[in-house]
């Protein structure tokens, strides 16, 4: 079996006094059985307090325990040893960024002697290394993780040539393997691992399996550490290329110290039996998507708390607040205004979800209706943008809010006035204006051509020309492809032409004081 135990670099060294004796196999201990039902029970039962250290950036592990073993080789020298192993000694280490991938790696030293009658028969010691990439998951305040990679491991095979001598006999595997977080009340944790290895080139099979408690013992800035009690289930085999098979089962159980780096959810701040903790998410309400560096305010028992930005993962964990009703307001960049409520409960961990909805694309239009003649302001003229009807107030003005972004037709009435129909491009998140002068009805007044020269492709907006050549007229569009001319009675035609796009000829009749509006779209070149 590769090395990695807890997903982790390792470094072991030990020295088994191993003696011939019957093959009895090593069974997991009962303290692994009760924590593996702990590990089940608590994800139904989170509220009852603790934290998972999930936003960890790296962290060290240092074991020391008591490793039994029990193997046989059933051919050649048939050997059968069992014994423990005082100085079962770990070195482990993982490395995460800000988001979900990391790596791990992994080395270890294992010492076996071979006794008979107090002599001893044969002895040396077996190598295991392993490196890969890691993946990790948060499913609520659980850590999950995922990793794969290459292990090379020395597993004790016996030779038979006069005296039986041991063989360290490589093992190349692809390792796959899993670890789980779990938090407990008061702060504590369960871990829950196991890893396979897939061999490579040779005949051997095995697996691993674990589970450890870790109780955070200090915090020292963004450093922390704490005590982890540890057990290891570890079964390996492997047959050589001579026919010689190999058996051996490995239960380890000890104590660690692990330092780490980052982890908010075991900041300084320790809850208390008479307060609780709050775990936040904020997240997109139509996607799901985490949104990083939000802005959260938190108020438990009436009184605001400092903002609060939350990490990559869209994550604020840990936090502690008396038990109560607690206020979650978060605001961040393109997304409307949103807040949550959660109740805390003494000693408990809460979670809570923040969803927030991104701001709709809409734009303003200002209109503003003269007189032409005069200039003066008219008041109570009625402005028709869509089904909606709107007067201008006392300075011939009137502001439309949320409108679609695009081409918008406008209205305009008033009395002893000419109606006018006019053309508009509405921008998303824009107050565009729009002057409209009126003309009075019983007064000779030129026609009004108006309208938009865009692309056929997406709708893009055409800086182009305009050729009325009855009129002798030559004029450009504004940059928003919007244009307006003014002519007498008759009948003209109208070329317009772009840079990259195919002219396009229109003929219109107008009549005096006629308000025409049509759009124009150009067809690109094709080469």
């Amino acid at each position: 079996m590769g090395p990695r135990n807890f997903g982790r670099f390792q470094f072991q060294r030990g020295l088994s006094a191993i003696h011939y004796t019957s093959a009895v196999p090593a069974r997991p201990l009962p303290f692994f059985v009760l924590l593996l039902a702990l590990t089940l029970v608590v994800p139904i039962n989170a509220s009852a307090g603790g934290v998972a250290g999930d936003a960890e950036r790296a962290s060290l592990r240092l074991r020391y325990g008591l490793a039994l073993r029990e193997g046989a080789q059933e051919s050649g020298p048939a050997v059968t040893y069992g014994g423990m192993t005082p100085n079962d000694v770990a070195l482990g280490a993982t490395v995460f960024g800000e988001g979900w991938l990391g790596a791990w790696a992994g080395v270890q030293r294992e010492g076996l002697s071979l006794s008979k009658d107090a002599q001893l028969v044969t002895g040396g010691g077996l190598l295991r290394a392993s490196v890969g990439p890691a993946a990790r998951v948060f499913l609520g305040p659980v850590r999950a993780e995922l990793s794969a990679g290459y292990g090379f491991a020395q597993l004790p095979v016996f030779s038979g040539s006069g005296q039986v001598q041991l063989v360290p006999t490589a093992r190349h595997a692809a390792l796959v393997g899993a670890r789980v977080l779990v938090p407990l009340p008061w702060r504590l944790r369960a871990e829950v691992r196991g890893e396979v290895p897939v061999a490579i080139g040779s005949s051997s099979s095995g697996f691993a399996a674990g589970g450890a408690l870790l109780v955070p013992v200090m915090r020292r800035g963004g450093w922390g550490g704490a005590l982890v009690l540890d057990y290891q289930y570890v079964r390996d085999a492997v047959t050589t290329a001579e026919g010689l098979t190999s058996r051996q089962v490995i239960s380890r159980a000890g104590v660690a110290f692990e330092l780490s780096l980052g982890g908010g959810g075991e900041g300084a701040a320790r809850p208390s039996p008479e307060t609780g903790e709050l775990f936040l998410s904020v997240v997109d309400a139509d996607s799901g998507q985490a949104l990083p560096d939000a802005r959260v305010v938190l108020t438990a028992g009436g009184v605001a708390q400092a903002p609060r930005v939350v990490g990559s993962d869209g994550r604020v964990a840990g936090v502690v607040l008396p038990p109560g009703e607690v206020l979650a307001r978060v605001s961040v960049g393109g997304y409307l205004p949103a807040e949550a409520r959660a109740t805390v409960t003494a000693g408990g961990l809460s979670e809570l979800v923040v969803r927030a909805r991104q701001e709709p694309h809409v734009g303003t239009l200002l209109v503003r209706v003269v007189d032409s003649s005069s200039g003066a302001p008219l008041p109570g003229a009625a402005v028709f943008v869509g089904s909606s009807k709107v007067l201008t107030d006392a300075a011939g003005q009137v502001r439309v809010e949320g409108l679609t972004p695009g081409p918008l037709e406008v209205k305009i009435l008033a009395e002893g006035f000419r109606a006018v129909q006019e053309a508009v491009v509405i921008a998303d998140r824009t107050e565009t204006e729009l002057p409209v002068p009126l003309v009075l009805a019983k007064q000779s007044a030129p026609a009004t051509l108006s309208g938009q020269v865009r692309s056929v492709r997406k709708g893009k907006p055409l800086r182009a020309w305009l050729v009325i050549p009855e009129a002798r007229l030559r004029r450009r569009t504004d940059p928003k492809g919007s244009f307006q001319v003014q002519l007498k009675q008759g009948r003209y035609r109208l070329v317009f032409s772009a840079p990259g796009h195919l002219s396009q000829t229109k003929v219109v009749t107008v009549h005096d004081g006629e308000q025409a509006i049509f759009n124009v779209d150009l067809f690109p070149q094709t080469r």
